[in-house]
Parts: structure tokens; C-alpha cells; sequence
């Protein structure tokens, strides 16, 4: 793992940072990495931006059921994403501003692409997901109230998740 972050560093150095209008996330490496894995298909947020918007904001996550057990964004709504199910979505207006989110981005920007087929017009990708939520401060709950746990997906994927407890039940 030392060497592929080693790698990702070498290529940050060599092509230079990304443009400050990008979405990004607070670790370089992860950074590479995400500008590759996604397809940058729909609009694109990140923690720091949205930290600044007084937008009340539908969150909807696109997690399997036993990710979102564990922990989730305060609020979110579930839709899951092999069992996708937008029904929870029907009485949300078209236009409200909706966050999707994963634990990294990949699997949010293809729910956000449905949603934007289904006529939303105001809807963006979490750029690092709930990953980066959680790296850079942000709260997650469970069914029991605030929590430090947040489900990592594997240990491959859980290397991204700096801070909290991986959960990889």
C-alpha cells in the first residue's frame, strides 16, 4: 500500500494540482485516485464547498442497507444502490437541492445519473463520499444516535477512511 501511495504522490508532483474550481478532497493521493475512478459524469461537491451553502439540502445515500446500519449522514435518506430504490424520492420536489453519497463517490455518481434522468434538475455527487464526510470532521449517526463507526466496504477501499472506526461486517 506504501508504494501505490507512493505512486499517486510521484503523479500529483509530475501533473500538477488540480484547479481550484474542482471539487477535491483533503489527501492527494485519494485525490488521484478519485479524479481516475469517476467518470465526472454529473455535478460534483465536496465537503469544504458544501460547508458554505445555507441550502437546505435532501442528503441520499446509495450504500447497501448494512453500510447505512452503520452509520450515515444525519438525515439521509436511503436508496441503495444493486436494489435501487428512488421511491422514497417521489415527494421530493425536482428542483430541491439533493446530495448523493457513497463511501467514495463511484457508486453515488451512477445513482446521481438516474436522478437526473428522472427530471432532477439540482442534484450532485459527494466528491469522497462518506469517507471524506467523516475525514474531514463531519457527523455520522446510526439508529442509536452520533457514532465514530462507519462501515469501510473492504480494506482496500477502507485505506481512504483516515478517521472513525472501520466497520467491514
Amino acid at each position: 500500500m506504501k508504494s501505490l501511495i507512493l505512486i499517486f504522490s510521484f503523479c500529483i508532483m509530475l501533473f500538477g494540482k488540480t484547479s481550484a474550481q474542482s471539487p477535491k478532497v483533503s489527501s492527494g493521493p485519494y485525490n488521484l485516485l478519485l479524479r481516475t475512478l469517476l467518470s465526472h459524469s454529473v455535478p460534483e461537491v465536496d465537503v469544504q464547498q458544501l460547508a458554505h451553502t445555507k441550502e437546505k439540502i435532501v442528503w441520499v445515500d446509495a450504500r447497501e442497507k448494512r453500510e447505512y446500519e452503520v452509520s450515515h449522514l444525519p438525515n439521509s435518506v436511503w436508496v441503495g444502490y444493486d436494489q435501487l430504490d428512488l421511491s422514497p424520492l417521489t415527494h421530493i420536489p425536482k428542483n430541491q437541492p439533493i446530495v448523493v453519497y457513497c463511501s467514495v463517490g463511484y457508486r453515488s455518481e451512477k445513482v446521481t445519473e438516474k436522478l437526473i434522468k428522472q427530471g432532477f434538475t439540482n442534484v450532485k455527487n459527494l466528491y469522497g463520499g462518506i469517507f471524506e464526510w467523516k475525514n474531514q470532521g463531519g457527523e455520522v449517526v446510526n439508529e442509536k444516535g452520533k457514532t465514530d463507526d462507519v462501515h469501510a466496504y473492504n480494506k482496500t477501499w477502507g485505506v481512504w477512511l483516515t478517521k472513525g472506526n472501520k466497520i467491514y461486517q
